[in-house]
């Protein structure tokens, strides 16, 4: 377990929220609240609701009934949406969502327009995250000569470019080998631990969720705690 402890803000507060496609009833009444700078764990079985629920958080969805706010802000009011994804959130995408007709650096920059970043600035930004997630080889190709765990950094760098305050990500060890696996939770902690960012982690591997400050299971859409991993735990991914 983190020796992090969270600052006693709520960041997140879900209260009885409901999603339903159709017929089905993917989210049945879910409450929850993450602090603020807490790195949670989801976990739960495929297709349980978890990508559901982050897409709810960064109001890519709308919640069928109950409250999301995310710091002070309430998503089922909330107008001006562009704007909260550009600057108060960053998603990584389970399947990436990379732009193949851009660069990889280019798929970063992007990101950022918008933000009052001049292009140099956004260039350079780009750059530094590259760095720090061992992916200065890819500058200037596309994300179809990459691989499948190049394209997750990338997308993990695209999320983290305008320093959001919430950090959603759906798997984003999921394609990491044990090394880079390592750097991208490190990464998380001391985004969190520099600011004030709050990461919700959504991971099948409980070597990954044992990093976090908590470890939460969506079941039967709802959401309940799990116990602290033991002090033996270590860190590891799966290769895909």
């Amino acid at each position: 377990m983190n020796e992090h402890r969270p600052a006693g803000r709520p960041a997140i507060e879900c209260i009885d929220v409901h999603k339903r496609f159709g017929d089905v009833e993917v989210l049945g009444g879910v409450d929850l609240v993450v602090e603020e700078g807490e790195l949670v764990a989801l976990s739960g079985p495929s297709g349980g609701g978890k990508s559901t629920l982050l897409h709810l958080m960064a109001a890519l969805e709308r919640v069928t009934s109950g409250r999301i706010v995310v710091n002070g802000r309430d998503l089922t009011s909330l107008r001006a949406v562009n704007r909260y994804r550009r600057h108060e959130v960053g998603i990584v995408f389970q399947l990436h969502n990379l732009l193949p007709h851009m660069t990889a650096e280019r798929n970063v920059e992007l990101a950022m327009f918008g933000t009052g970043l001049s292009a140099r600035e956004r260039a350079l930004r780009a750059v530094a995250l590259f760095e720090q997630l061992d992916l200065s080889h890819t500058i200037g190709r596309s994300p179809t000569r990459l691989s499948g765990g190049e394209r997750q950094r990338v997308a993990i760098a695209r999320a983290i470019a305008n320093q959001p305050r919430l950090l959603l990500a759906d798997e984003p060890t999921g394609n990491l080998d044990p090394h880079a696996a390592d750097s991208v939770i490190s990464l998380f902690e001391r985004l969190r631990r520099q600011g004030e960012t709050s990461v919700v982690l959504v991971t099948h591997d409980p070597l990954v969720a044992a990093r976090a400050d908590r470890r939460l299971q969506l079941v039967d859409g709802t959401v309940e705690a799990l116990p602290a991993p033991g002090p033996s735990v270590t860190m590891r991914s799966t290769i895909a």
